[in-house]
This record gives C-alpha cells, sequence and structure tokens, in this order.
C-alpha cells in the first residue's frame, strides 16, 4: 500500500483566500508526499478514485500500520484529530500541496495544461493512468488534472461547514479551474468520480498541538464563529 514519496524542502508560501480577499505568509517544515496520486491495488495504474475524504483518511492510517509507521489520525465516528507529531501517511495541508504543485514557480500552471494534464482539453471521459504527462519540477505528476485531491484543511468553516478541501481540478475541468491555486469543497462523506488524493508523510509539530504547516484548528474555530445573521446558505461548522 505504501506511495513513492519526494522531499520537499522546507520553505515559504503565500496563500490567499479569495472569499475575503486576504493573504498569509505560511513557513513549512520539510515533508514528503507522493510522487503521484495514490493509485488502485491493480495493474491499472489509476488514481484509486472515487474516495471519500472519510475513506482517503482510513487508507492513510491502514497504509502506515502496515510500513510500522504512527498513524497520523484518530478516528471517532465523524470526528478526525490530527495527530502532527506522527511520522504515519496523511493528507497534505492545502499549504503543502500548493508548495508541492507549484515547485518554485508563480505562474497558474507548472507549464503548458495539454503538456501537464489530462483536462477537458483532451476530452477523455474518465480518469487516466498516472504520470502519462510531464512532471513538475519536483517530480511530481498530475497535480494539475485527472483527479482532483483531497486535502486535510476544512473549505471554509463559516461558509461550508464540515467540507474539506479539493485541489488540483480533473478530467472533465476546464482551464480556468486546472490551477495551482483553485480550491473547491465537498462533504467528507461524498463520493465524486473525479475525486481522489495523494499521502503526505512528516512529523511536522509536537504531540498535542493544533496547528501545523498553515493549518489552526483555533483559526477554524475562529471562523466558524460568526455573531448575527448569516447569509443565504451558509452553514458554520458547530
Amino acid at each position: 500500500m505504501e506511495s513513492e514519496l519526494v522531499a520537499i524542502p522546507a520553505q515559504a508560501i503565500t496563500m490567499r483566500d479569495a472569499r475575503t480577499g486576504l493573504s498569509r505568509r505560511v513557513e513549512l517544515a520539510s515533508f514528503e508526499i507522493g510522487r503521484t496520486a495514490a493509485v488502485r491495488g491493480d495493474s491499472s495504474g489509476l488514481p484509486l478514485h472515487p474516495v471519500t475524504w472519510f475513506g482517503a483518511v482510513e487508507w492513510c492510517n491502514t497504509a502506515s500500520v502496515t510500513a510500522g509507521l504512527s498513524p497520523a489520525y484518530f478516528v471517532s465516528g465523524r470526528d478526525v484529530v490530527w495527530d502532527v507529531s506522527a511520522d504515519g501517511y496523511r493528507l497534505p495541508t492545502e499549504a503543502e500541496w500548493e508548495t508541492a504543485c507549484r515547485a518554485g514557480t508563480s505562474a497558474p500552471t507548472y507549464g503548458p495544461l495539454i503538456e501537464i494534464a489530462w483536462s477537458s482539453v483532451d476530452g477523455v471521459d474518465a480518469a487516466q493512468p498516472v504520470a502519462g504527462k510531464a512532471p513538475n519540477a519536483y517530480g511530481l505528476f498530475d497535480t494539475i488534472g485527472n483527479v482532483w485531491e483531497w486535502c486535510w484543511d476544512y473549505a471554509d468553516t463559516a461558509r461550508y461547514g464540515d467540507y474539506r478541501s479539493l485541489r488540483g481540478g480533473g478530467w472533465a475541468d476546464e482551464a480556468w479551474s486546472c490551477r495551482a491555486s483553485v480550491r473547491r469543497g465537498s462533504a467528507p462523506d461524498a463520493l465524486l468520480e473525479d475525486v481522489g488524493f495523494r499521502v503526505a508523510r512528516g512529523a511536522v509539530g509536537e504531540s498535542g498541538a493544533e496547528g501545523a504547516q498553515g493549518w489552526s484548528a483555533g483559526a477554524d474555530t475562529e471562523r466558524a464563529s460568526i455573531r448575527g445573521a448569516l447569509p443565504l446558505g451558509w452553514t458554520p461548522l458547530r
């Protein structure tokens, strides 16, 4: 079940929130991330999809135990707690994912879309085997296109409750949706045909810490603490 990993050096990234228009600088510790999305356990080479966010978390814990590593997640029903000190497999934070995807570039993609990504331009009607297009400068394949990839972070605890973030675009997405900065969110138990995941690994904090690599439980709670009348359709995380 193990995934081939690539080491990403410690560095900083500026993350922008499109809804609020705010930016923040995130200092990242070094970590490892999958060279490709997690793949099915057969000879197809296809990314493991469709898969729920909960399913991806379970996959990570199982892979950790199999490899003799400390599981990254404590799971109790729908509650999932990340042990940032664990050395096991886990989902990347959005900051980790975007850093790995960009590989030192600042452009929307790390190359011409037709060369690096399976998207609507190709006219395919399903996910394609991984590593069929050109990699980025870190040697990672398909961070753009093919399947959207689950991240650890909530999409927006003020607006979308417990929805989790997705990154990267899929095989049927237009160019505007296949960019390093584009975000999508979905319910953690949603099973979507164009969604898979890419694993990360690496202890990035002390045991019991409630934040790491651009994510903060406190920030999630603060963002969801909206007072007064809610905009139509907003469902803050409670």
